[in-house]
């Protein structure tokens, strides 16, 4: 199957424009300086802010309640996280610390996690795409044995 005919081949691309994005991105702005950093991290922050609008736009105007509850689960997870982030620093802190650094401890320890979180989505993604794939094959497999059997 040719991935322009995947069910899943617009899901794909997107995953795989992000992922893009944030491979350049991180490289750039390690080798560049602050100002590249703090352009490249405005944009990010506005796309993450433009996805957020689009997903809080779904969950009021979708007609499919499983869409509209699986966007809210979205919404509802980054709120939460927000929330983390903002005690993060007061958890890292110790008397050996100033702020600064158990800001800076903070913003690595969740840039990790972050990404250790998209590592266990992309799995966790395989594994839904895997099962929805072999239900779908299942059912078409069902349907071609019924046909075979009325053929006889």
């Amino acid at each position: 199957m040719d991935i322009n005919e995947s069910v899943f081949a617009f899901k794909l691309y997107e995953l795989e424009e992000q992922y893009g994005k944030l491979q350049c991105r991180v490289r750039v702005c390690e080798e560049g300086g602050r100002d590249k950093i703090h352009s490249e991290l405005q944009k990010a922050e506005d796309e993450f802010e433009e996805n957020t609008l689009l997903l809080k736009e779904k969950v009021k105007s979708c007609r499919s309640g499983a869409v509209a509850k699986l966007s809210q689960a979205q919404l509802d997870y980054r709120q939460k996280i927000e929330e983390m982030k903002k005690q993060l620093v007061k958890d890292v802190h110790s008397d050996d610390s100033s702020p600064e650094e158990d800001e800076k401890e903070a913003g690595m320890l969740y840039a990790e996690f972050a990404m250790d979180f998209a590592t266990l989505s992309v799995q966790q993604a395989l594994i839904s795409a895997l099962r929805a794939l072999d239900s779908r094959k299942s059912a078409v497999d069902e349907k071609k044995g019924e046909t075979e059997e009325c053929r006889k």
